[in-house]
């Protein structure tokens, strides 16, 4: 299985539209969106972006970010492709998602507590299924700020460590664009895509396994 995964789009609508485009030359069996299509805007900015990618007509799912709009997730669920606190299986392989991020000191729109993260992968994780989660796990690669701070979900890590699903797709820090490892965990967060960034994943959805991470740009 291939997988196209993106976060992070904050509004741009040119960045999705030149993706949409790039991806109808591609072959591709899913893409994976990690939250954040818009920038503090509604239902309307996340339709427009979605548009591009909807079009292709190739499974899509989602999870919305802390900088979408109160009725992001509406939309989501009425096009079916919101997998925050749910699970879904497409092609083989099942897929748990968290949206929102963290407590964050900005008292964003959409923040959650570790016991209401650690809450959702205990609902709805099976043996592994593919994590994806618009927060990364604490203290990795996809979690460090410039600073050199990790703000990452401590609970998504701690139930990484435990239960080893073969990969998580995450976005939520935009300097923090990498693939990094918990154990067996494959961790990607591609990078923003309204700095160009994405990511495509060769997901073996048999042998559960991500055999290969390239971290593209536009």
């Amino acid at each position: 299985m291939r997988i196209v995964a993106i976060t992070d789009i904050h509004g741009r609508s040119g960045k999705a539209e030149r993706l949409g485009k790039m991806l109808e030359d591609m072959e591709f069996d899913l893409l994976l969106i990690a939250g954040d299509l818009t920038n503090f805007q509604g239902r309307d900015k996340a339709e427009e972006i979605l548009g591009h990618f909807l079009s292709l007509r190739k499974p899509v799912f989602s999870v919305f970010g802390n900088c979408d709009g109160r009725d992001v997730p509406e939309l989501l669920s009425e096009l079916g492709i919101n997998v925050h606190s749910r699970r879904v299986e497409v092609g083989g392989a099942g897929i748990v998602g968290i949206g929102g991020s963290n407590i964050t000191p900005f008292s964003t729109i959409w923040e959650l507590t570790e016991a209401e993260i650690r809450e959702i992968l205990l609902k709805n994780y099976r043996e592994d299924d593919v994590i994806l989660s618009h927060a990364p796990p604490h203290g990795t690669r996809a979690d460090r700020v410039h600073l050199g701070m990790h703000v990452g979900s401590r609970a998504l890590r701690e139930f990484i460590e435990k239960n080893q699903p073969p990969l998580v797709v995450c976005g939520h820090i935009h300097e923090a664009r990498s693939v990094d490892r918990i154990g067996d965990t494959v961790i990607v967060n591609p990078g923003p895509l309204f700095r160009g960034h994405y990511a495509v994943i060769e997901f073996d959805e048999k042998e559960k396994k991500a055999r290969n991470v390239e971290l593209l740009r536009l």
